[in-house]
């Protein structure tokens, strides 16, 4: 039987672990499909694969569709490896010659696109819709990999993908020095290390306030528990949260007692406004089909599911 390597045609003649042992014993080795010259003596390659090998010959190779009864040895793909082929699409569409309606885009154009695609990701991971989920991941994926490619347009000041994620790298491990540093005293569980990160996190930008940071364009239950979170931390007294009977007061106080109380106010909102807009269409669809067009308050209550409650 012969042996087949196929090498990675992302990592230039880099062999696997597991070829070694054949290469060791191997008859002769040869050169295969898309193995140029240079790597001849590299890895060892006595010469081209004739029409015919042996058993015993190792054929080097980036393809093993010419071997179909060899042994076929291939070469681990490092984890994110694809992401190099969605950065390099990404660049090919941006390039001239590329996709004419990408290479017009800027930062402001493609904002509308990153909330449309992030609320598209949170719907399909509360639908439990994995082959949405990894979709709409990619497609959350691509907005940054247009942005960063964007960027490194930028004649003032350029940045690119590889910029973003080092940057990210730095952050992850400079925030976790209880995993990359072996120990951290300040975290023993999951709670201990958000209240290090934050701490760690306003160290690292010399924030002067525990609200710095807070974007403050996010939507309002969100943002507001968000606020309640960080003052939590930093010890402000509940007495001193928005008193008043306005409705925004209300809204922001609702909002104050579920976060102190562990919830998510915007996931635990969100969940009943699917639900509500669920009865909603069970409603329509059930007067319809009795030939109701237009609902009045009667049609409703009749037609409204049972086992829910009215609002």
């Amino acid at each position: 039987m012969i042996t087949v390597i196929v090498l990675s045609e992302r990592l230039d003649a880099v062999l696997p672990a597991a070829a070694l042992p054949a290469l060791r014993t191997a008859k002769a080795v040869y050169a295969g499909e898309g193995v140029p010259l240079e790597f001849w003596s590299p890895l060892g390659v006595d010469g081209p694969a004739p029409a015919v090998v042996e058993d015993g010959a190792v054929v080097i190779t980036t393809s093993a569709d010419a071997y179909p009864d060899a042994e076929v040895i291939t070469t681990p793909e490092p984890m994110g490896a694809a992401l190099l082929d969605a950065a390099a699409v990404m660049h090919r569409l941006r390039s001239p010659g590329g996709c004419p309606w990408d290479a017009e885009q800027d930062h402001l154009s493609l904002r509308q696109y990153l909330v449309e695609e992030t609320f598209e990701l949170l719907e399909a991971i509360e639908d439990g819709d994995r082959a949405a989920m990894r979709e709409e991941l990619g497609d959350v994926l691509l907005q940054v990999l247009f942005h960063a490619r964007v960027a490194a347009e930028d004649p003032e000041d350029p940045f690119d993908v590889d910029a973003v994620a080092s940057e990210l790298v730095a952050k992850l491990v400079g925030r976790h020095p209880h995993v990359f540093e072996g120990h951290d005293p300040a975290v023993h569980d999951a709670t201990s290390q958000q209240h290090r990160w934050e701490e760690l996190k306003q160290v690292e930008k010399q924030r002067e306030s525990s609200v710095d940071g807070v974007a403050l364009g996010q939507p309002a239950v969100a943002l507001a528990a968000k606020l309640v979170q960080r003052t939590k931390r930093a010890g402000l007294p509940v007495d001193l949260l928005p008193e008043g009977d306005d409705t925004g007061t209300t809204l922001f106080a609702v909002t104050a007692l579920s976060k102190l109380a562990g919830d998510d106010p915007e996931t635990e909102l969100r969940q009943i406004c699917r639900r509500f807009a669920a009865n909603v269409r069970e409603a329509e669809a059930k007067a319809r089909a009795e030939g109701v067009d237009s609902l009045a308050a009667e049609d409703w209550r009749r037609f409204w599911p049972s086992s829910t409650t009215r609002l």
